[in-house]
């Protein structure tokens, strides 16, 4: 059980290479990087590639680790207590099953995404340890265990808004994901717009990377962003001998898709700025 990567996600050697040696070693791969460089899609390629199930836990920041297991309605049971009704003998009724649980008992192997972990509180990471370490916990209100049938592709993403504790980090295989260079973000646009005039997309990438480097950027535009761009710059039908336009004029040609916020603005705005007070 090999994953090489997809016709749809081009996935870099050294991220092939930490995703086979997470399913070597059974452990988490916890997967890091800016966002919109395919943190999230890669474990959906993943169960693809592998003809896997998918099973898919969005954490937020009032998520808590119980969740992932499963939860026991008090408040419906002792409502239906009061009714009469009859379900309330049989507490396995208010029971809600997690996507750790789903997980779990899964006759097959499946692929197991906790997204943007560090989204939680900091202690959610150390409350799964156990679970993800003997891939097994306790359901106190049946005083039963439930145990992973088959040990599940477990992937994990951050966003590094915050520090995950060190116990969490040693049973889990870490990889960064780089924003990629050119060549690779080149193939990432061939697989998403086959066909596309070449001189465009080597002209709006280039001009891409020199957004990015610019001084002062408070946000740089992400893998996604860019792909945004260049479908807006196709559907415009811009000629990319136009994509820069006036050298003073240092915004870029429908900058609302690379810069996301007004700080960004203002400084491609005063570079205008400054560039207009040179030529004059």
């Amino acid at each position: 059980m090999r994953f090489e990567g997809t016709k749809s996600y081009v996935a870099a050697d050294d991220l092939t290479i930490a995703v086979n040696a997470s399913i070597a070693l059974e452990r988490p791969l916890l997967v890091k990087g800016e966002p919109g460089t395919g943190k999230t899609e890669l474990a959906k390629q993943v169960s693809d590639s592998l003809g896997l199930r998918f099973i898919e836990w969005n954490v937020k920041s009032t998520t808590k680790a119980q969740q992932g297991l499963y939860e026991y309605d008090a408040v419906s049971r002792l409502r239906d207590s009061q009714l009469g009704d009859e379900r309330v003998n049989d507490v396995k009724n208010y029971i809600r099953k997690g996507k750790l649980w789903e997980a779990f008992e899964a006759d097959e192997k499946v692929v197991l995404l906790i997204d943007e972990i560090d989204k939680a509180d900091i202690e959610f990471p150390n409350d799964l340890l156990q679970e993800l370490d003997k891939m097994e916990f306790h359901v106190y209100e049946t005083n039963e265990t439930i145990k992973a049938k088959q040990r599940p592709i477990v992937i994990i993403t951050s966003n590094n808004e915050k520090e995950l504790p060190d116990a969490f980090l040693r049973r889990c295989f870490f990889h960064y994901i780089r924003f990629p260079e050119a060549d690779i973000l080149q193939q990432i646009v061939d697989v998403h717009y086959p066909g596309i005039k070449k001189k465009l997309v080597q002209e709006a990438l280039s001009q891409f990377y020199e957004i990015r480097e610019t001084p002062g950027l408070k946000k740089k535009p992400s893998t996604s962003e860019a792909l945004d761009w260049i479908r807006l710059l196709v559907s415009e039908d811009v000629d990319p001998a136009d994509l820069r336009g006036d050298a003073k004029n240092a915004l870029p040609r429908l900058h609302g898709a690379l810069l996301k916020n007004e700080q960004d603005v203002h400084l491609f705005e005063r570079l205008a700025f400054l560039a207009r007070q040179r030529g004059n």
